[in-house]
């Protein structure tokens, strides 16, 4: 089968083979047949080396499909059912579970560890314990989740991370205030879905904060009331809030630099919100003084912060009801075979979401 492979950390493009098997099958797994999938940064940043991931490795955590075969055990699927990609799934049975902070499972983090894919000359790792820029992938039952028939499969690969990431940051991280002044800094897939987000909690004022272009007009479709470059956000900042800083800054680069712009664009008393996924030697600074006298809160959100399933669930809703728009989300499209083009897409900021289409 098809399926596109990092050789080595650190190279910037991607190998479609056609010789890539799909290994592990058996009790408590199912082999999915990949329909779609989204190019997320975490991809990017799994094939520079910012995330931790083993190579060689097929990328992709954000995908959908079918059922082929399920293995001894399973009963949460059948073949034939459509599935959404879970790369976050919980065992249910950790502390983390327990507590109801399904969210910090490690059980899915276990999986990265081994290998997902074989060829002639070696093992090959999936991204995240998955790897869905492929035809077809083998994972744990709990990775697969059945979603209705009238979803189609490229939303139903959006909801699999980036809009469940962005949502929950919105939703259920920072459970943003009615009436509340919102920025959100970096604006791709994820930033725009923290923005519907916080339009849905009805916030008055939700400033998006982007150096493209095109971006930045897309939030605004989105919901965004104002839409600027980074060197203008001192002066949004202080017509909107009249200088004092936001309600709730959302961060979705995964920098120290714009974690650091938007601790210092966030009111006294307000909440910073880290979405993006940073490196582990990239250190944010602050000083005791102003983390004691600000009193500013600081809330990461892994996955949105919440229940994968019903977060999952209350996105099909939202968008069954018009809530919130998912196809707009999706910019470009490509075959596995563009995957490389994809790829300079989103390293461009020309797309929200790219659609991989196998």
């Amino acid at each position: 089968m098809r399926a596109a492979v990092l050789q080595e950390i650190g190279q910037d493009k991607l190998e479609v083979f056609d010789d890539v098997e799909a290994t592990g099958f058996g009790p408590g797994r199912v082999r999915i047949r990949v329909r779609a999938t989204g190019l997320c940064h975490s991809d990017l940043s799994a094939m520079s080396g910012v995330l931790p991931q083993p190579a060689p490795f097929v990328p992709g955590h954000e995908g959908a499909g079918e059922i082929l075969e399920v293995g001894e055990g399973v009963r949460n699927v059948k073949p034939g059912d459509r599935v959404v990609v879970c790369w976050l799934p919980a065992c249910g049975a950790c502390p983390a579970c327990r507590r109801g902070q399904t969210e910090l499972c490690l059980a899915g983090f276990m999986n990265a560890g081994t290998p997902n894919f074989r060829r002639a000359d070696g093992d090959v790792f999936g991204f995240a314990g998955t790897g869905t820029f492929t035809e077809e992938a083998v994972v744990d039952a709990g990775c697969a989740v059945p979603i209705p028939d009238d979803v189609p499969y490229d939303i139903a690969a959006l909801i699999g991370c980036g809009v469940t990431t962005g949502l929950g940051a919105a939703l259920n991280t920072a459970d943003v205030e009615a009436g509340s002044s919102v920025a959100v800094i970096g604006c791709g897939g994820v930033g725009v879905s923290a923005i519907q987000g916080a339009r849905l909690k009805g916030a008055a004022e939700i400033v998006a904060v982007d150096p493209v272009v095109s971006r930045r007009e897309a939030a605004l479709k989105f919901g965004a009331t104002k839409a600027v470059p980074p060197e203008e956000l001192p002066d949004a900042k202080q017509q909107v809030t009249g200088g004092e800083g936001f309600d709730y800054v959302f961060e979705v680069v995964g920098r120290s630099a714009t974690a650091r712009t938007a601790y210092e664009n966030t009111r006294r008393g307000g909440t910073l919100v880290v979405v993006g996924a940073g490196a582990m030697d990239d250190v944010l600074q602050l000083n005791m003084f102003e983390l004691f006298f600000d009193e500013k809160r600081i809330l990461p959100s892994l996955y949105g912060g919440g229940d994968v399933l019903r977060s999952y669930e209350r996105t099909i809703a939202l968008w069954r009801a018009g809530r919130i728009d998912l196809a707009g989300l999706i910019t470009h499209r490509v075959p596995l075979t563009g995957i490389n083009e994809a790829l300079e897409q989103m390293r461009t900021g020309t797309a929200l979401r790219t659609c991989i289409e196998i």
